[in-house]
């Protein structure tokens, strides 16, 4: 199932936290790069946050991805799946679904130059590549937009 995710609750950040820290272990190992943001956040950071969060359930949440809108521009900010749950589909998922709910809109993401399989993700579900740009030294990161 899929739903908007009450971020701003203490519960439920804690999940999403949860989820959070390891996902993004995995893509610092991947880029070669402790320093991605969500890694040094807290709960209160999440609970705090303005971003639009969209959870996957199967029993309990298993990941989420988060945007925000600027006019007809979504820009997902997060795409998080607990490595426990990866290559189920959930990704998949929740970008279609994300897709589904703004029809004629553009979307716009960001993931490390070296995170082969989120980028891989990204353009099956027609998402192009755009530009390569440092985000510090020797740390490159890919842009990618799509139409919909």
């Amino acid at each position: 199932m899929i739903r908007q995710l009450a971020n701003e609750q203490e519960e439920t950040a804690e999940k999403m936290w949860a989820i959070q820290i390891p996902a993004y272990r995995i893509e610092a190992e991947l880029i070669g790069f402790d320093g991605i943001p969500p890694l040094k956040e807290t709960v209160e950071d999440i609970q705090k946050s303005d971003e639009t969060f969209i959870g996957f359930f199967e029993d309990e949440l298993k990941g989420f991805i988060s945007y925000k809108q600027e006019k007809k521009l979504i820009d997902i900010h997060r795409l998080v799946i607990h490595p426990d749950s990866f290559r189920q589909g959930i990704a998949s998922k929740l970008i279609t679904f994300l897709l589904s709910e703004f029809p004629g809109y553009k979307f716009i993401v960001t993931t490390g130059q070296a995170n082969i399989p989120a980028k891989k993700l990204y353009v099956s579900l027609g998402f192009v590549e755009q530009k390569d740009f440092e985000v510090a030294p020797g740390i490159w990161c890919t842009e990618l937009r799509l139409n919909n």
